[in-house]
This record gives C-alpha cells, structure tokens and sequence, in this order.
C-alpha cells in the first residue's frame, strides 16, 4: 500500500482521486455524485423533532425543565434558504409561547435544524445526552430547552432574551460539504440579545463521529460556559485557551504515526 493510499484511511477528504487520462475514475465520479445527492438531502429535508422531542423528554424532566417547539418567521424551506432575515426572527405565536417560561437563568439551549437534518437527526440527541450530564454536574439554571424549525443562529438571540438568559447555547446543523453532511455547530452568545453578530459568539464546529468528537465538543462547551460567566463575555473578546486533550492528541499521532509506517 502506497504512502498516500495509508493516508486516505484516515480523512474523507478528496485525496489521491484515481484518474484516467484527463478525467477520474468511474469510481470516484460516482462517489462524488452520491455525496452531492447527500448533501442536497441534507439540506432540503426536514429533521424528525416529534422523535427527538419524544427522545429528549427524559432529559429534561430529569433537569426539572420543559422542551419547547418554535418556529421562526420563514414559512416554507424554499423561503428559508431565499431568505435568511426571516430566520433569524421568531413567529408571533412562538413569542407567546416563550413568554410563560421568562425568568432567569443562567444558559438557554436552543436547537436549530439550519441546513443539515442529517446533523440533527444522526447526532443532536447524543450531543444533549452528553451535555446535560456534564450542566448536571454544576448548579446552572437552565431555561426550557427549545427546538427551532427553519431557523439560523441569530435566532437564539431573540429566544434567550425573552427568557433573560445569561448565555445562550445555538445547537444548528452546519451546511453540509461534499466529504461531510452531518456536522453540528455549537455557537455560545453572552448576554443575547436582538442584533447581536457573529463576532459576538464563539463557535465549535464540525461536531460529528468522524469530525470532533462529540465528548471533545462537550468538554469544550463547558470550558467556554464557564469563561463566558467568568469573563462576562464571549466572541473576539473571549481567547480559547481551553489546555489540550492529551488523551485525544495522543489517539492523533498514533494514526498519524501509523501512516507513516
């Protein structure tokens, strides 16, 4: 086995694409077009949230909260891609909805579909199961937990200030490339609120199986809640200084030591 073939065991990356003459190989063409195919699927259908409502409602009784279904001003997925403003707004309905649960608490977690159902459907109950053990651990109080249709990050500023939140947790399916179509994006926001921008929040990315690891993820989020309450901020003016996992670092260097074999 080539250096190179060693190497492709070890990313979905498009590396070493097999040609003939000017054009690659049947094989990889059809790989190819199988991977589009996933990821306009990805993006153009919708997440099952009855299963994962029905999937997390132990969660959240075990943490003494409600799960909450909202929907932001987008009235239809072509619309939602057409038009990202309306996604970043809540319905009028949902504002009513939200409003019995206004409080304060420490973290609002709010999950979005975004534009991969894949990401939310494959990985976003084992990432709250996850991540509810660790908030468990501590004495934060958590707002309902809420599950967004058709919406982008922003729209967590609206839904954590009507709760009063200190910091609120966007949990959305990341645009799916052509090697991954089921990454989680994990954005933190301090003290959200309507016209907050990206600069503002801090964001993990590309949280799957094959990506960062959903335990790394986890460990991470919980190290930017506690700067984020530490510091009273959060986005540029927070610096990741987050120490290495050398457990992973050290799962890193054997596959990649092993390819040089």
């Amino acid at each position: 086995m080539s250096s190179l073939e060693q190497w492709k065991q070890f990313t979905q990356a498009r590396i070493g694409l097999n040609r003939s003459g000017g054009s690659i190989s049947t094989k990889e063409m059809l790989k190819f077009r199988l991977d589009h195919a996933k990821a306009k699927d990805a993006v153009l259908l919708e997440p099952n949230w009855e299963l994962i409502q029905e999937q997390t409602n132990e969660l959240t009784q075990k943490n003494g909260i409600q799960n909450l279904f909202l929907k932001s001003k987008v009235s239809s997925k072509q619309e939602y891609l057409l038009r990202p403003d309306l996604g970043r707004r809540l319905f009028e309905d949902s504002k009513l909805n939200l409003e019995p649960f206004s409080d304060r608490y420490d973290l609002s977690i709010v999950c979005i579909d975004g534009l991969s159902a894949k990401a939310i459907d494959e990985n976003l109950v084992p990432f709250l199961e996850l991540l509810f053990a660790e908030i468990q651990k501590t004495k934060l109080s958590l707002a309902p937990l809420v599950f967004a249709k058709w919406g982008r990050v922003a729209l967590g500023d609206e839904i954590a200030e009507i709760l009063h939140a200190k910091i609120c947790i966007v949990i959305i399916g990341e645009r799916p490339g052509l090697s991954a179509a089921d990454s989680l994006g994990i954005y933190l926001t301090y003290e959200p609120k309507l016209g907050k921008t990206d600069e503002s929040r801090n964001c993990i990315s590309n949280v799957r199986p094959l990506g960062l690891p959903l335990p790394l993820a986890v460990k991470k989020t919980m190290y930017l809640i506690n700067e984020c309450l530490a510091q009273k901020k959060s986005g540029v003016l927070l610096k990741d200084q987050m120490p290495s996992e050398n457990n992973y670092l050290s799962q890193e260097k054997l596959i990649l030591g092993n390819a040089d074999n």
